[in-house]
């Protein structure tokens, strides 16, 4: 732990650094160092799987949020190449940071609607998103959803072509052939035809209804089941509710991406829960038994030891989240105990205050203590 470069300087980036600095920096950094570009470089790959673990916190902003109020100690130890991370160095070249050829070509090399360019007979996926607060997740429940894709036409079943005609004709863009090449300076290279969509035919009599697509929009509401303790990010899949292409008998399928919003005061790591609860000094001192609201707003019932300093963490079991995936395990709830120190003391408390401190017999002279990390 204490080897651990902090993250925001394994980014070279500020703490007060927006997503789309922290974004950038990470990308330069993982093109610089990808295993696949630096073949047998150890060093190379540390830098990378570095860069990687420090990408996949500060990118997320409940990860991130706990890792400036509680350091290391709450991240997951199993950070390094999840979802967040360049798994092949191709994929450092598109997805989510746009992709170059797109800059040099004016098209995409990564979204579902290329894949059913390049294989028209299988549906295209779409993803849509959908929002939930943390408490909603400490059990499976289920979220109605609303979303726009493209059925088949209903008027020619999805052939494109009016009622009882064949009047496919051959691509005038692309002769049949399917692709096109492009060029830009040293690059050249073939793109699925956007005519017709990679069939090398087009419908000379197309169908009313969809004008030749053979698909329409339609608005669809389902409801989702949300796996209890779910991460924020994760999808679920629904087999064959995507977008229908035409002459397809199989949609694609919907993936629905759960963000799970940030909570007022419980911070999330993992199944983990994070809170920072005030105590009084005297508290603090003379140590208790408090009460505190879990994430179902249960009282949970806390002995705080007498002495508690200030920053420290008291564990309590089982108080956290459902594991995903295993319900019937559950991750802990940790308590940062904050001391109250009081900015106005009326008479009678300061009087009792000054009694204390000669009682104490407190050194006006303290020595420096060594820093520790939470």
């Amino acid at each position: 732990m204490a080897d651990k470069r902090d993250y925001y300087e394994v980014l070279g980036v500020s703490k007060n650094a927006t997503q789309e600095e922290i974004k950038k920096a990470y990308r330069k950094l993982a093109i610089e160092n990808h295993p696949d570009r630096n073949p047998g470089d150890k060093a190379a790959e540390e830098r990378f799987k570095e860069a990687t673990e420090a990408y996949e916190v500060l990118s997320d902003e409940n990860k991130r949020k706990n890792y400036d109020a509680y350091g290391f100690a709450s991240v997951d130890g199993s950070q390094g190449f999840g979802g967040a991370a360049y798994r092949d160095f191709s994929d450092l070249f598109s997805g989510g940071f746009g992709s170059i050829f797109e800059d040099l070509f004016g098209f995409g090399g990564g979204s579902s609607r290329s894949r059913a360019q390049r294989n028209p007979d299988v549906g295209q996926s779409i993803r849509v998103n959908i929002e939930v607060d943390l408490q909603d997740i400490v059990q499976d429940f289920k979220k109605e959803m609303t979303y726009s894709h493209q059925v088949a036409c209903e008027s020619c079943h999805g052939t494109g072509s009016a009622k009882g005609t064949a009047s496919n004709k051959t691509c005038p863009t692309c002769g049949g052939v399917v692709q096109i090449r492009q060029s830009s300076g040293f690059f050249s290279m073939s793109r699925t035809c956007p005519t017709c969509g990679g069939r090398g035919s087009v419908i000379s009599d197309p169908c009313p209804n969809c004008r030749g697509t053979g698909t329409v929009r339609k608005s669809q509401t389902l409801k989702i089941k949300i796996p209890a303790g779910i991460e924020s990010g994760s999808d679920i899949i629904i087999p064959q509710m995507g977008n229908a292409v035409a002459n397809c008998a199989t949609p694609g399928d919907l993936y629905v991406r759960v963000n799970v919003r940030p909570h007022r005061y419980f911070v999330r790591s993992g199944e983990d829960l994070y809170v920072q609860i005030p105590i009084s000094m005297t508290q603090a001192a003379l140590g208790l038994d408090i009460y505190v609201k879990n994430l179902q707003n249960e009282s949970i019932k806390v002995s705080i030891p007498a002495g508690i300093q200030n920053g420290k963490i008291i564990r309590v079991k089982g108080q956290g989240l459902p594991r995903y995936r295993n319900a019937d395990s559950k991750g802990d709830m940790y308590i940062k105990v904050q001391i109250d120190t009081p900015k106005r003391l009326g008479m009678k408390a300061r009087q009792i205050m000054k009694e204390l401190s000669d009682a104490m017999g407190e050194n006006e002279n303290p020595t420096p203590v060594q820093f520790e990390n939470n």
